[in-house]
């Protein structure tokens, strides 16, 4: 069973780094068999930041290249980037590679942004369209951002990228009551309170959920009240059928499991 810690979390502000507290659940009777990272993008866009395209000009060796000067917002000098691509503009808000970044290529490979001389300019970064930092398929130009956002803003904290650590765990049958991330939370408080760290454990809300009428109902035959001594149900209206929301897709891939994605 896969366990994520940022999960895990929602139930219990638990600040241990993940091999304290896998070995806290071991002895708990919950035996963690491994801990893995997980990236909800590969790379986790670790060195991109936003830059702000200061100037651009034209190469003066080559058609389809501009220089620009982008600010990264570090405190330093603009540095100079060499770009091909047709839509960047003096002006713009836009992803940088910077120097010792690791992208990776469609078959997952990476390679590195390195400071070099295009067409005898020197270029210190990239600035990266969208199918280079793996977020989508575009290639057609550079990925333009929010003009609001500051320079020096991690790519991370833009595009909502989560890092996470999952635990696998042998669960035996006897340990029904931990096949859930809020069985496992449960567990860990027990655990904690031993250790004489009394940590709150915060249960799902359901301050949203509230019976607004009784006029749907449905009627139910028990034909057998002895195999089935309670049946009941409720109608719920009003969906909405559309994707999940971000963080809750980046949670079920952690643990293995695949959104649907209309």
């Amino acid at each position: 069973m896969r366990i994520s810690y940022n999960w895990l979390k929602q139930f219990i502000k638990i600040d241990w780094k993940s091999e304290d507290t896998a070995a806290l659940l071991t002895d708990l009777g919950l035996e963690v068999e491994g801990v893995e990272k997980f990236e909800s993008l590969k790379g986790g866009l670790e060195g991109i930041v936003v830059g702000h395209v200061l100037t651009c000009e034209q190469h003066p060796d080559a058609d389809r290249l501009k220089v620009t000067t982008v600010d990264l917002g570090d405190g330093n000098p603009p540095v100079q980037i060499v770009c091909g691509a047709p839509n960047v503009a003096a002006g713009q808000k836009v992803p940088v590679a910077t120097i010792g970044t690791k992208l990776y290529d469609k078959e997952g490979n990476p390679f590195e942004i390195k400071k070099g001389k295009i067409r005898g300019q020197e270029s210190h970064g990239m600035i990266c369209a969208e199918d280079e930092l793996g977020l989508g398929e575009s290639h057609d130009g550079i990925l333009i951002l929010d003009e609001k956002l500051k320079p020096g803003t991690l790519g991370k904290t833009v595009f909502n990228i989560e890092t996470d650590e999952v635990f696998e765990i042998g669960l035996t049958p006897n340990r029904a009551d931990a096949m859930s991330h809020f069985g496992v939370a449960r567990d860990l408080k027990a655990g904690l309170v031993q250790k004489e760290k009394n940590l709150e454990l915060m249960s799902p809300s359901v301050s949203n959920f509230k019976v607004d009428k009784r006029t749907l109902k449905i009627d139910v035959s028990v034909e057998n009240e002895k195999l089935a001594p309670r049946y009941c149900g409720v109608t719920i209206s009003g969906i909405t059928i559309k994707p999940s929301p971000a963080w809750l897709q980046n949670r079920l891939k952690a643990i293995g499991l695949t959104p649907k994605i209309m």
